[in-house]
């Protein structure tokens, strides 16, 4: 594995794993409660990744009140049934356990609440992998990106950011990554596109999990 980043950090949704099933089923259950119906789920997938007060605030115009309400009812759902509505993507947990074999510091790095992602770590056997698992709070503070990665940094004390990559599948991950300084590489197996990656400034796009896999291991990365 190269040894150039010695921190990868990861996200979670669309990165390790493909949960937009639970994801929508949440936000289809929080938008019922104002009678927002959506017919077509895939209107939803765009909305897998950001934080969930932006999805709410943004897209449906909701007050901060409403948003606040839409949350609450949304990890209602999730609580109980949407986070296990997911599975790992194929190629993953073979490509964590061969960076922890390389000694690489493996750091999740999610706007998801921090204990809502340890316990779909655990659930999908992955939580052994990671050295520190970072999201978002519960109260709702922490949810940007850069800010979650800034508090990677700091609880490191990394001031060296070369040896530091961020990997995710949306713009706010490569967004987030360029702020703090450091390397990020978009995938697009998950649930942003291309352009959307390529226009937020990512360093490196990989089209699967093999070449992900690819690019962590070549010396010139």
């Amino acid at each position: 594995m190269n040894k150039k980043y010695n921190y990868i950090l990861f996200d979670l949704d669309g990165t390790l794993t493909d949960s937009a099933p639970g994801i929508t089923n949440s936000i289809m259950y929080a938008l019922k409660h104002f009678g927002i119906r959506i017919e077509d789920r895939l209107e939803l997938y765009k909305f897998v990744g950001p934080p969930l007060h932006d999805t709410f605030s943004k897209y449906f115009h909701f007050t901060e009140e409403e948003t606040n309400e839409a949350i609450t009812l949304y990890r209602e759902y999730f609580t109980e049934k949407g986070m296990f509505e997911n599975v790992v993507y194929q190629g993953i947990p073979p490509l964590l356990k061969n960076l922890k074999a390389s000694d690489k510091k493996l750091i999740l790095a999610t706007s998801k609440p921090t204990q809502f992602a340890e316990k779909i770590l655990e659930h999908f056997d992955l939580l052994k992998y990671f050295d520190f698992v970072v999201g978002s709070n519960l109260d709702g503070t922490r949810r940007d990106k850069g800010e979650i990665i800034r508090f990677v940094l700091e609880h490191y004390n990394i001031t060296e950011c070369g040896n530091v990559v961020m990997i995710g599948d949306r713009e706010h991950d490569v967004i987030g990554a360029r702020n703090c300084g450091i390397k990020s590489i978009g995938v697009l197996y998950g649930y942003g596109d291309k352009q959307e990656l390529e226009d937020a400034g990512a360093d490196y796009i990989a089209q699967t999990v093999e070449e992900l896999e690819h690019l962590l291991s070549v010396t010139d990365c």
